[in-house]
Parts: structure tokens; sequence; C-alpha cells
């Protein structure tokens, strides 16, 4: 990492937050939770081995202290698997943008592996071939859009985006890659124009197997139950394992005032039923799970904020997959 400048010391980021951040994993609350979902869930198919993060999590950090940093400390943490949400940092630290190689090397030295990334949909409709670079540069074997497959909340307009993405996703395959979309509540809403079907119902039944994919972000997948209830999320990974090669892993606090039925808070602080969860998917195929909490950045106290949510969200995982 000596050919990339940094304008903030690891090392006194690390004396600044390391106390912090030892301290409040020891206050999880996950405790005996944790250790009883282990003792429940002795068969998964999320590898604890393979623990990711959404950089979205921490896209303050990544922004102001840059990959750099961030990354070294990821790797302390002790995640493996990083999914991207862009690919930029700050250019005061390097004094212009870093670059994708450079980004890898970052990756390499510190022992980590790119597991995906959230692209814009238009990116896929107008630079796929450009997006497709990107992720083999990184070395990721998996591309993705977070963006609903179509605006069109009708049967025909899922079927259309179905085709689009099946064009996207041989692309991806020809490639060796997996193109995969990543789900909010609003794909559980049912279609304006035949009330009794399910949007992602219609998307998942005219996406190629061999060619999509899902990251299914339980959270949302929650949020989406409870506002147009009548499906599983656990089923939907069950029936195809295969097709779900990630997730999110997202926590929520039940709260009655959200229209959503939950606040997004740090994993383990919440009751989504997570034990069910991991147990009802089944032990075939692999998930990688990534975590994610939209709203890290607003972490008190600043520093080590968002990484400190980092910190004590990893040993709530580590403690759930045993």
């Amino acid at each position: 990492m000596s050919h990339i400048r940094k304008s903030f010391d690891r090392r006194d980021f690390l004396r600044a937050t390391a106390g912090t951040t030892v301290a409040l994993a020891a206050a999880s609350v996950t405790g005996a939770a944790a250790t009883s979902a282990a003792a429940a869930t002795s068969s998964l198919s999320i590898p604890k081995e393979r623990i990711g993060i959404q950089l979205y999590s921490i896209r303050d950090k990544v922004s102001s202290l840059g990959f750099a940093v961030v990354l070294a400390e990821l790797a302390r943490i002790g995640y493996k698997e990083i999914e991207f949400a862009g690919y930029t940092q700050s250019t005061s630290i390097l004094g212009r943008q870093i670059t994708l190689p450079e980004i890898r090397t970052l990756l390499d030295d510190n022992g980590l592996r790119a597991v995906g990334s959230h692209v814009g949909i238009g990116n896929l409709r107008t630079n796929l071939q450009a997006e497709l670079d990107a992720a083999q540069i990184l070395g990721m074997p998996h591309v993705g859009t977070a963006n609903a497959p179509s605006n069109v909340n009708t049967v025909a307009g899922y079927r259309a985006a179905a085709d689009e993405f099946n064009v996207w996703g041989a692309a991806a395959t020809a490639r060796g890659l997996k193109l995969y979309q990543h789900n909010h509540a609003g794909e559980f809403a049912f279609a304006t124009d035949q009330p009794s079907v399910r949007l992602y119902d219609v998307f998942l039944k005219n996406t190629d197997p061999r060619h999509v994919y899902l990251e299914l972000d339980i959270y949302w997948a929650y949020v989406g139950q409870y506002r147009w209830p009548g499906f599983d999320p656990a089923a939907y990974v069950r029936n195809q394992p295969y097709r779900y090669p990630l997730f999110h892993m997202k926590d929520g606090d039940a709260n009655a005032a959200n229209a959503n039925g939950f606040d997004i808070v740090e994993f383990g602080a919440g009751d989504l039923p997570y034990e069910r969860f991991v147990r009802d998917i089944g032990p075939r195929a692999s998930h990688v799970g990534i975590w994610e909490q939209d709203t890290a950045p607003n972490t008190l106290p600043n520093p080590p904020g968002s990484l400190a949510a980092a910190q004590r969200s990893f040993t709530a995982l580590k403690g759930l997959l045993g």
C-alpha cells in the first residue's frame, strides 16, 4: 500500500477508535441471544468465515478517510467480503481520484475479496460492458443493482423488466460473472393491474435462473411482508437456493409508528427473526451474509461512528452464525 498516499494516519485512527469500538462491542445487546442462536443453527448455509459488508453502511468513512484506511480497519475487525456502492473517495486523499486497480491492490493487501457491487440500473442499460470491466478488475464474481426492476408496477412492466435483466444477465454470464437484483420493500407489492399478483413473483418467474440472480435484503423483505402480507421471505430462498448467492443482513426494531413496521438498527439490536430465518432457508447452497445499515453514519459518538456500528454488528453476526 506504500504507493497510495494517505492524508490520515491509520495508527492515529486506531488509537482514537479502538478503545471505544472494543468497549461498545463488549456491550453488544446480542449476549445470550447470540449464543442460543449458534446452538440452534448448527448447519447453516451462511458461512461465518465469509461475513461481508456493504460499504454504503460506512459511506462517510469511505469518503473522508479513503479506501486504504477503511479497508484496513474492516480487515482488522474480521470482515472478509466487500460489496461496493461506488468506487470513489475524497480527491483530497491522493490529490486525484483513486483508480480501480489501486482499490484491487488494497483489497489484496488486506486479504479482502470484492463480492459484488451496486450500480445504477441506468448504467446497466447504457454502460453494461464498462460495469462488467470494473467487476473483473476488482475480482468480484457478482455485479448488481439495488434499483427496482421497473417503475411500472404492472405485470407487463415487470415482465418487460425481466426481459431486460435476461439480456444483461446473459452478457454477465458470458464473462464469468453473475448479475443480481437487490430488493427493497416495493418489489413485494401487488401489481396495480392485477391485485392478486405479487410483483416479485412476476420478476422471479420470468427471469432466467441461468443468468439472473437475487440478493435478498432480509430487512426489506420483512418490511414487504408487513405491508403486503401473504409470503414468507425464507421460502423464496428455500425454494430456489442457488438463485440467492448474497444476502443483506440488516436488522430492524419493531415500531408501529413507522409505516414500514420497523426502524433500521444495528445488527443484534433489533427483533427481526434471524434465528428462524437462517434455520428455515435450509442447508442447500451457500449465501454470503453482508451487513448493511443505512443509518450507520448517524452513529454517535463519532469517531468512531459508523465503524463502531460495523464492529458491533460483525460481533453480533458472528454470534448468530456460530
